[in-house]
């Protein structure tokens, strides 16, 4: 794999290392932790405030805005009053956009400068215009000239340089050669890095960041690709930007960072929230411990072949299975949720799910565990009593002693009616025999069958899976297969099935066995069923999900559904794009965003976007229905799509002005009355 060498183990990537001040990124040095201070950054006392604040919870860089001249003037106090609090070993980045004149200033008091390749010393008004070859060379040419100065001076002050690309903020040159693309990102670094090169510095970080975590994966995987080719080994800053707040913006993040990671890339990492900066630093932790974790675990690069395209989504072709009703699982569905319940709750169905809250997320599927033979009666008369359970079909999760004959004694008689039963079973290799009987069993009796089997295990199998007909098959992993990471174990499954022609649909199972790293807190698992779930999404692979790491039934369910909406496989509820706050910002994010949220939060499939400033608003709304973007201080411009609508409202007046907008954009309905 010429971004990686393994999708299946996690083998470092090999970079050298980046000197920020007294802290090494790259090389042998861990995962840095990294954050951005919300402060006004000519308000020295309140940005000195929060670089300590961030200091104190494990923030090992921290950025600060340095947007025009006299806010840049300001980073020589804060770095000075920083020291002198004792925090000298904690190096400060100035973050650059639009001003080549802000960054020479700031270079003389930090010990990293940050640039933005689609902003700094760059056209962007959204222009259409064709660059003949020769036109583009003098636009390189004039970048050059633009960025030479910048770079000179960090190699003679011995500072480092990110260059963080967003998806939201590429040039409008690079727009037009490339398109708003994850290699119009990747080329729009590499012009910057061959600037660089030709000046003899290497002291660069870059990062590909996007609020959308299926572009983010990609454009890094790219950029990683097309630096080998140059021989190039810069290290990685990690993100996804824009990502939100509360779980869905911890889900995005953990998706982007944990998948890259997992695959060996990256070597420091921000979660972008919209909260508090000191509350991204225990999600970052968790994230990179995990990662970290399986550096040492790891084997030899496993060079199996993989089917998946890592720079081009899409989607892994399945055979169709029909569940019951209008309920199919395969091509053109979205993966569907399964969520695990002790036996009893099939005999009161009712119980915890027919929650009115579930009604746009359902259990579409039951997990129940069948520990014996015996315990299969009292479940198959639940079943005959229930002809229809709110859940479209029932998993039995079978014992290694419960054979096929006794589920044919026990359920062959309800298996045509209700609710569909699927059989999960664990199968060695040397269960072929015993694969055949289930088999049969599925075919005459009308079961679908779940099928748990390692990777290496399938081709002994292959005969036994294939006679019980794709057309009721279901493969799965309920631990990984050693030395793999749980996401590279079901790559192996999912590449071994394709080259022996099963076309089955992929369970994604989110079980302690398939845990990077133990961790009973509720933040641990969502940062597992991120990485594990929204990472094989992100490769197309998925088309079943269970989170079974949740005791709760209904946590369960929310938490498979705002997975499967981070990483883009599912939307289940209104989707929001509000960028972490800072020095620009003209608004307060949070309230904002909140306030956003309960006014608008029922309108399934509509994305609003809300954005403290306009440095990558308009290019992060690409995607957007709506966009809510602060134009200046105390007015809000409104957007549909990259268009600008509405002009400078006052802040007071906009949040009905974007509702009316949503209203006559046929986008609106009244949300559901509560139940009484």
């Amino acid at each position: 794999m010429s971004y990686c060498a393994s999708r299946f183990t996690t083998v470092r990537r090999k970079t050298i290392e980046v000197r920020v001040g007294r802290v090494g990124v790259g090389g042998s040095n861990p995962i840095r932790i990294q954050s951005m201070t919300t402060s006004d950054t000519q308000d020295v006392e309140a940005t000195v405030r929060q670089s300590i604040a961030l200091a104190e919870v494990g923030c090992e860089i921290v950025r600060i805005t340095a947007p025009n001249v006299q806010a840049a003037r300001c980073l020589r106090d804060i770095r000075s009053r920083l020291t002198a609090a004792g925090f000298g070993e904690i190096p400060l980045v100035a973050d650059i956009h639009f001003l080549p004149s802000a960054a020479m200033e700031a270079v003389e008091h930090v010990e990293k400068i940050r640039v933005n390749p689609g902003n700094y010393a760059d056209k962007k008004r959204f222009a259409v215009h064709e660059y003949s070859d020769a036109d583009y060379d003098r636009e390189l040419q004039r970048l050059h000239e633009a960025f030479s100065p910048l770079v000179r001076r960090c190699r003679e002050l011995g500072r480092s340089m990110r260059i963080g690309t967003n998806h939201g903020s590429l040039s409008d040159r690079i727009m037009n050669r490339y398109g708003d693309t994850p290699l119009g990102m990747v080329e729009s670094a590499l012009e910057f890095l061959r600037i660089a090169a030709s000046h003899d510095y290497d002291q660069i970080i870059l990062s590909m960041k996007s609020s959308n975590p299926k572009v983010m994966i990609e454009a890094y995987r790219l950029l990683v690709d097309r630096m080998l080719g140059e021989g190039m080994s810069y290290p990685l800053h990690l993100g996804v930007t824009e990502a939100g707040d509360g779980e869905d913006g911890r889900i995005k993040g953990s998706i982007g960072i944990g998948s890259l990671l997992l695959d060996g890339l990256g070597d420091t990492i921000r979660v972008s929230l919209t909260e508090d900066s000191v509350y991204e630093i225990p999600v970052a932790r968790a994230i990179a411990d995990k990662a970290m974790s399986l550096w040492g675990a790891a084997g030899a690069a496993d060079t199996a072949p993989d089917p998946v395209d890592p720079f081009h989504f899409a989607r892994r072709p399945t055979a169709a299975l029909r569940l019951g009703g209008s309920l199919a699982v395969g091509p053109g569905q979205p993966p569907r949720v399964i969520v695990k319940v002790p036996p009893g709750d099939l005999a009161n169905p009712a119980a915890g799910f027919r929650d009115p809250k579930l009604s746009d997320t359902p259990a579409e599927g039951l997990l129940v565990p069948v520990g014996s033979a015996a315990a299969l009666a009292p479940i198959a008369t639940a079943l005959r009593a229930a002809e229809a359970l709110t859940p479209a079909f029932i998993v039995l999760e079978l014992d290694g002693a419960v054979g096929a004959a006794d589920c044919e004694r026990a359920l062959g008689p309800v298996s045509g009616s209700g609710s569909p039963v699927v059989l999960l079973r664990r199968f060695a290799a040397d269960e072929g025999a015993l694969l055949a009987e289930f088999g049969s069993l599925a075919r005459r009796q009308g079961f679908f069958l779940a099928c748990d089997i390692g990777p290496a295990d399938l081709p002994g199998l292959a005969p036994g899976l294939k006679a019980a007909g794709e057309e009721r098959l279901i493969l799965t992993l309920s631990g990984p297969a050693l030395p793999a990471h749980a996401p590279g174990s079901y790559r192996l499954l999912a590449a071994a099935a394709d080259r022996l022609g099963l076309r089955a649909p992929i369970w994604i199972r989110n079980t302690p066995g398939n845990a990077i790293q133990g961790g009973n807190s509720f933040l641990s698992k969502l940062i597992e069923a991120s990485i594990l779930t929204g990472s094989l999404l992100c490769d197309g692979i998925g088309d079943l999900v269970s989170v079974e790491t949740e005791g709760d039934a209904a946590r369960s369910v929310r938490l498979a559904y705002n997975v499967l909406q981070g990483a883009g496989a599912r939307i289940s509820k209104t989707e929001f794009v509000a960028c972490p706050s800072c020095g620009r910002t003209l608004f307060d994010l949070q309230t904002t965003t909140q306030r956003i949220r309960a006014q608008t939060g029922h309108l399934k499939g509509v994305k609003i976007a809300i954005m403290g400033c306009i440095v990558n608003g308009p290019g992060e709304m690409a995607d957007a229905d709506f966009g809510y973007v602060g134009g200046a201080p105390g007015k809000i411009n409104l957007y549909v799509g990259r268009q600008c609508v509405q002009y400078n409202l006052p802040q007071d007046e906009a949040d009905a002005r974007l509702i009316a907008l949503i209203k006559e954009r046929g986008k609106w309905f009244e949300p559901a009355a509560a139940p009484a």
